[in-house]
């Protein structure tokens, strides 16, 4: 049953629409002012809120969506008045308000307003259930100097539109961290749009970008919008910018500079309001210089470097990070929680982790599943971090023991091949532009080498 807070200085307001919610089996409070009304939602937060605008009292009705949209992002509040004109209406929206109610009220306006207001806050607790299952909506986890730097950073950056360059290597949180930053902006309501730039085929890039027409090219049989117009008054994350080719930064750089784009096969241009959230692991700077990048770009997304630590360089952090993995997959599987031992845990943190936090948390969902329930100590951790040579935790530099004297050396050059495409693609987190960016070749021949070998990767 959905609870329905009334604030309303008018009893036959309160009387009537109180009778009317409770006709339809809501559950309706009251309060007669903005201080008690604050209170009421305080003491126990309403699924929706009617809000008067022109209640007395030192908070009026402004003020009231202010306080209860501070405390309560995800409350829907409707606003009702008899005597409020445009410029009301269009405030109360800006603040947060989902829709606006004239008096005298109607029935069926008063339901229809409730009833889209409750979707909406249901549509928004999914979102958030979602977001979270895909790993965006958590918190930054860890408490090292470099992470309190970090979330210090998103603060200052968030709440301005300033474009951001965010950098790190694979499988840091980057995304993560553009979605902290979108949490934290006044755009946090509107979309945030994310394009995996190395993911787009060359020749789709502007269709996936910008939006195409009907009948722009072969198979366009209906027109498309583009990440930008999806992202419209939110935060468009261009991840992995750098994987962009010439042409495609090339229109980027319009795109930002003119705030407006054009469809493929479409003539008019369209008016964009976008924040831009750039991420890369590749060292930018560098590719300037190697005439990879276009300076002018460079320079438009880098108005406010975000660097995000690697896992070596917070190794304190790894303790929490694995609760929180662990406490993720069980809430994924409901499966046992496993027991993981302080030798367990010290190992970890002598591994240099070359995937990042995406590596560990790939390890604690193996070893959660493996070990529902059980104690995970240093034999099971040994069983998929085997120990180096060196005496770090980590993969072995010696040839696998497959390289023996009766294999003919085409043999063994495939089998060495095998192994260290596998193990790019596992740091990857199956992710086949990525594992071609760590061997240093392009995603085509790493396909075509993986084929050839017999590999598949899970991630594409």
């Amino acid at each position: 049953m959905a609870s329905v807070l009334i604030i309303d200085d008018e009893p036959n307001i309160r009387r009537m629409v109180g009778a009317l919610l409770g006709s339809e089996g809501f559950e309706v409070r009251e309060a007669p002012d903005g201080a008690t009304g604050v209170t009421r939602a305080t003491e126990s937060e309403p699924d929706l809120v009617l809000l008067d605008l022109m209640i007395p009292g030192l908070l009026d009705g402004m003020a009231v969506l202010e306080r209860l949209r501070a405390a309560y992002p995800d409350l829907p509040v409707v606003m009702m008045s008899g005597r409020a004109g445009l410029a009301d209406a269009v405030k109360a929206t800006r603040l947060g308000a989902v829709n606006f109610l004239e008096k005298p009220l109607s029935p069926e306006g008063v339901l229809l307003a409730i009833n889209s207001a409750l979707e909406l806050r249901l549509a928004r607790r999914e979102r958030t259930a979602l977001r979270a299952d895909l790993g965006l909506a958590g918190e930054l986890v860890g408490e090292s100097p470099a992470m309190h730097a970090l979330r210090a950073m998103i603060a200052r950056v968030a709440p301005s539109d300033a474009r951001v360059l965010i950098t790190g290597e694979s499988g840091t949180g980057k995304e993560l961290v553009a979605s902290a930053i979108h949490a934290g902006s006044p755009r946090r309501e509107r979309p945030f749009v994310r394009v995996n730039c190395a993911a787009i085929p060359r020749d789709l890039v502007e269709s996936e970008m910008f939006g195409h027409e009907r009948g722009a090219f072969t198979g366009a049989t209906d027109r498309r919008l583009g990440r930008f117009e999806l992202a419209h008054t939110g935060t468009l994350l261009l991840d992995e910018v750098g994987d962009l080719g010439a042409e495609a930064q090339a229109k980027l750089l319009r795109a930002i500079e003119a705030k407006e784009i054009e469809r493929v096969g479409g003539g008019t241009p369209i008016r964009v309001d976008v924040r831009i959230v750039a991420a890369t692991n590749r060292d930018l700077e560098r590719s300037v210089r190697d005439g990879q990048f276009r300076e002018d770009l460079y320079f438009r997304l880098n108005v406010i470097p975000v660097s995000v630590p690697p896992l070596r360089e917070r190794p304190s952090d790894i303790p929490a990070l694995v609760r929180h993995f662990a406490a993720l997959q069980r809430q994924r599987s409901g499966q046992a929680a496993p027991v993981w031992t302080d030798e367990a845990i010290q190992y970890f943190m002598r591994h240099r982790w070359p995937g990042n936090v995406r590596e560990l948390a790939n390890i604690v969902e193996r070893l959660s599943i493996l070990h529902a329930g059980a104690p995970i100590g240093l034999p099971e951790v040994r069983a998929v971090l085997p120990l180096s040579e060196n005496g770090q935790v980590g993969l072995s530099p010696a040839l696998p023991d497959f390289v023996q004297p009766e294999l003919t050396l085409s043999d063994a050059l495939d089998e060495h091949e095998k192994l260290l495409i596998s193990r790019a693609l596992s740091a990857a987190n199956g992710v086949v532009a990525e594992a071609a960016r760590r061997l240093n070749t392009d995603r085509p021949n790493l396909y075509r080498r993986m084929k050839r070998l017999g590999l598949t990767s899970l991630g594409e």
